[in-house]
């Protein structure tokens, strides 16, 4: 089986009367799945070989759609569901204009740290390989629920359709988190198996606003995978003690890379910055320059219509990023900041990554960003912006003494500043650029 469709095929075939989707009120069987599919890929045949751009609904519908296109030979291209239609169709002339290559599966759009939209082919291939990492890495079952909460146009919540489609296991749409009880209302979904994902501002929002709660599922949850930025130190100490039997997995993966390494932190020993070894279908090493290099099957083919901006990221095989990071005597795979956020004061290179960690132990602070400021007399300095849990206010020498305890004296910052809230992008990442 060479796509996610023939999957989808056999599962009809093996499991029709399976439940395939869940989205609210509606539920979809295996059977009914692959017959709305192949139903609805002949809306696509003339298409054939084109770019196929539509909106990325939380809904059954959606799951229909992307598969149809794939079907009748087409390229799926799931878009923003609340994308102004101007810019909708702005983006959806310039996919027209291109013919892409014969094997491409899905163009993902990405905008990475520059802020301008990237379109990255995505191969059939490049499919099942993710599917076949996650399911090596993480345990996807057969008797596997997995409740997805993110936009579906994203990696880090469209690569859990994989593995759920060719384990033949269960999907539960929600849409987003801003509603948690609609969450919890999921996770009391009758299966002997839970899994969900998570980008680290949905976690901080939990561990916040519901904590107790959340450990009330300890029993149902088999794991949970954390991705879209470096997961906080303090949120995976606090997540193994409310959940002392899950596997809680920080995964490393991008839109360009596909899903290269996990790593369970609830092992007992909770490794801030570890992501694992390398899945099976994928390879990493570490450039002369500390920057973490990607090989394998789950690779993009490239961008749209950009081969010079392809160049510059893919080359004989291999995705260079601007990640750094080192490989253990283990052979797992750390991460240890990006390479355009680390700050130089005074010749020493400090990631930010690393003091917003230690802050976060720190039980009044809710959530901080470490960026840089000028100083009067030693040129770049350290500042730290903090949220405040609660009322507390902030305790500038309190909290620099606690850095003292965890930093070398050159990671602790100079400068303190209380703000009501930390800007993010949409996908929950720390927005470094806005602090610049």
């Amino acid at each position: 089986m060479t796509t996610l469709e023939d999957y989808l095929r056999e599962d009809a075939r093996l499991y029709p009367d399976k439940t395939a989707v869940v989205c609210g009120a509606e539920t979809c069987s295996y059977r009914q799945l692959h017959e709305r599919a192949v139903a609805r890929s002949a809306d696509f045949i003339v298409q054939k070989g084109r770019v196929v751009p539509f909106r990325a609904s939380q809904t059954t519908d959606f799951i229909v759609t992307y598969l149809a296109i794939h079907l009748a030979g087409a390229i799926a291209a799931p878009l923003e569901k609340d994308m102004p239609q101007e810019l909708f169709d702005e983006m959806a002339e310039n996919l027209s204009r291109h013919i892409l290559p014969e094997d491409i599966a899905d163009v993902l759009h990405t905008t990475g740290t520059t802020g301008r939209s990237k379109g990255v082919m995505v191969s059939h291939r490049t499919i099942v390989a993710d599917g076949l990492n996650l399911i090596a890495g993480q345990g996807f079952t057969h008797e596997l629920t997995f409740i997805v909460n993110g936009p579906l146009n994203h990696i880090g919540s469209l690569s859990k359709l994989f593995p759920v489609i060719m384990v033949g296991a269960t999907l539960i749409i929600i849409d987003g988190m801003s509603d948690m009880n609609r969450f919890f209302e999921a996770l009391d979904y009758q299966a002997p198996k839970l899994a969900t994902f998570f980008v680290p501002a949905t976690v901080r929002m939990l561990l916040r606003f519901a904590p107790e709660r959340l450990a009330q599922y300890a029993e149902k949850f088999d794991f949970i995978e954390f991705g879209g930025a470096p997961l906080a130190h303090a949120d995976m100490l606090l997540l193994c003690r409310l959940l002392p039997h899950t596997r809680l997995y920080n995964t490393y993966a991008s839109t360009e890379t596909g899903i290269i390494s996990t790593y369970n932190f609830n092992d007992g020993h909770c490794t801030a910055g570890c992501l694992g070894r390398p899945l099976p279908h994928s390879r990493v090493a570490i450039t002369a320059e500390g920057r973490i290099a990607c090989q394998g099957d789950t690779l993009m083919s490239g961008y749209v219509g950009d081969p010079q901006l392809t160049a510059s990221v893919l080359s004989h095989g291999t995705v260079v990023m601007t990640d750094l990071g080192h490989i253990d005597a283990e052979g797992r795979l750390h991460i240890e900041g990006r390479q355009g956020d680390v700050i130089n004061i005074g010749g020493y290179k400090v990631a930010p990554s690393e003091v917003e960690d230690a802050a976060l132990l720190w039980p009044a602070v809710s959530d901080c960003i470490c960026i840089a400021t000028p100083h009067a007399i030693t040129g770049p300095a350290l500042k730290l912006l903090v949220v405040m849990a609660g009322d507390a206010e902030l305790d500038k020498r309190g909290l620099a003494r606690h850095l003292a305890h965890l930093l070398e004296r050159y990671k602790v910052p100079m400068v303190y500043q209380k703000v009501n809230h930390i800007e993010r992008t949409p996908n929950g990442k720390l927005n470094r650029q806005f602090y610049r």
